[in-house]
């Protein structure tokens, strides 16, 4: 890879942007039945949100994993940033009026605590 293709790579704001690109995406995917304008604003809805859940995410993480020890260091971590998304996801398609509210956040939750998950267990070393 290029030094110019490892610093897009690294880029919180492509990250932030890809997020708001593919999960806004999928939220206008997931709506497509309902009338317009509903299938927008639950992308648009959808994108702030994947994109300001992505530049946090991170930083909840390594904060939530130095509060634990042992095999709790392992799950909780992300689980607590699982419930905490969850809890911001559906607070704010409900006040929007998403149409589609569980089919419009099952991925972005998937992708979310998958990345959670996995960067938790990075930054654990493995430990029990």
């Amino acid at each position: 890879m290029t030094a110019w293709g490892r610093a897009l790579a690294g880029s919180s704001i492509m990250h932030v942007l890809f997020a708001f690109l593919a999960m806004g995406g999928w939220a206008v995917f997931a709506n497509r039945m309902h009338p317009m304008p509903r299938p927008v604003i639950a992308g648009l809805v959808q994108g702030i949100l994947s994109a300001c859940l992505t530049l946090f995410l991170k930083s909840v993480v390594e904060a939530l994993s130095k509060r634990f020890s042992g095999f709790t260091a392992l799950w909780a971590p992300p689980l607590i940033a699982c419930l905490g998304s969850t809890a911001i996801l559906v607070t704010i398609h409900v006040i929007s009026g998403t149409p589609e509210i569980l089919r419009t956040i099952a991925v972005p939750l998937l992708v979310s605590t998958s990345y959670a998950a996995i960067y938790n267990y990075s930054i654990s070393g493995g430990r029990r």
